[in-house]
């Protein structure tokens, strides 16, 4: 399976929700529900869990992601992902890689690959020295 990275960074072909959508499976998605329930404190059902990725034009969305700043901003932008944005990182995306440091983590890769081992671009001078 090719390797579905969010507009965030988070890794969307690794999620629970994508796989058991993927795969169809409601045993999956019965687990996962039980696990967000748990997880979050409130009820997920089982039906709930569909989602065809965040990259997704039209596909099914879990919960948050239908209303995701991040997903909002960069598809608005036909922006691959938050590493190309001039305007990173913007609060929006510090404060989800608090909680999420794979995400973060995934974004600084992503940008070493576009802008070589300092992960800065050209137009946003000294950020890799943040």
């Amino acid at each position: 399976m090719v390797k579905m990275i969010a507009y965030c960074g988070l890794v969307c072909s690794n999620c629970p929700t994508y796989l058991a959508t993927r795969s169809d499976d409601d045993e999956a998605r019965a687990k996962t529900a039980a696990l967000y329930s748990k997880k979050f404190g409130f009820s997920i059902r089982p039906e709930d869990i569909n989602c065809d990725g965040c990259l997704s034009e039209g596909g099914r969305l879990i919960g948050y992601c239908n209303v995701c700043f991040i997903r909002k901003c960069c598809s608005n932008k036909n922006l691959a992902n938050c590493s190309v944005c001039n305007k990173r990182p913007c609060e929006h995306l510090n404060r989800f890689h608090a909680s999420t440091p794979e995400a973060r983590e995934n974004i600084s890769k992503l940008m070493k690959q576009q802008y070589g081992a300092g992960g800065s671009s050209p137009d946003l001078p000294g950020e890799a020295d943040k």
